[in-house]
């Protein structure tokens, strides 16, 4: 369903990537964002149907809204992840209506000021993960890629070479097709400028070249 997002839980931060298509030459990129801010500190990743995506987030960010009108407080990450959930679910039992043709991943910060992340299925259904992949041509393979690097107390730089590694298994011209987003307690999302993501887009194929060549100069060095 649609490109892949890919987000990591960090010790202090939560960082989420997501694949962009190829645009056309006179398109300005600006204009296309899978990564969106949903209230001061709460931020989404979507993959899907760019247009129900739009309709959803409208709805979302109207709720934070009048959450901070009602109760003079932020809305909790688990709320918002509930309310996503349970307006996806009403489309799923309603005559007349279809349901989102969309799948979510929510990054912000919990009530005890640790990182969190959800995803949030079509059907209704949400969970909370350490780091996930949805959407993509791959997305089985990308979890399981995640599953094997993946660590506790990840640093910020450590989870964005994460991020950076899991996308580039399915994208093509590295760092030109993807956005890259990190997520910081206490405030707003930051993209990640061009320059910054190809400096990381370099050092993790940097590395993963070195290690390349290490294991073919040991599987030399056994057969001699």
């Amino acid at each position: 369903l649609g490109s892949a997002v890919v987000a990591v839980r960090g010790a202090d931060s939560v960082v989420i990537g997501v694949e962009r298509k190829t645009i056309a030459k006179l398109q300005d990129p600006r204009t296309i964002r899978k990564i969106v801010k949903l209230d001061a500190t709460t931020t989404l990743a979507f993959a899907g149907l760019t247009a129900d995506a739009r309709v959803l987030i409208e709805k979302v960010r109207l709720e934070c809204q009048s959450y901070r009108l009602t109760c003079e407080d932020a809305p909790s990450l688990e709320h918002i992840a509930r309310f996503i959930a349970t307006t996806q679910q009403r489309y799923t039992q309603r005559g007349g209506v279809r349901p989102f043709g969309v799948s979510s991943i929510l990054a912000g910060f919990g009530s005890d000021g640790n990182p969190q992340i959800y995803q949030i299925d079509p059907s209704g259904t949400y969970f909370a993960w350490k780091a996930n992949a949805i959407g993509g041509k791959n997305s089985k393979g990308m979890r399981e890629f995640l599953e094997k690097e993946w660590t506790e107390d990840l640093s910020e730089p450590g989870s964005l070479k994460l991020v950076v590694k899991t996308l580039l298994e399915v994208v093509d011209s590295g760092s030109k097709n993807m956005e890259v987003a990190v997520v910081r307690k206490g405030s707003a999302m930051e993209l990640l400028g061009e320059d910054a993501l190809n400096a990381v887009t370099e050092q993790v194929l940097a590395e993963a070249e070195a290690e390349k060549n290490a294991a073919s100069g040991g599987a030399e060095e056994m057969k001699d």
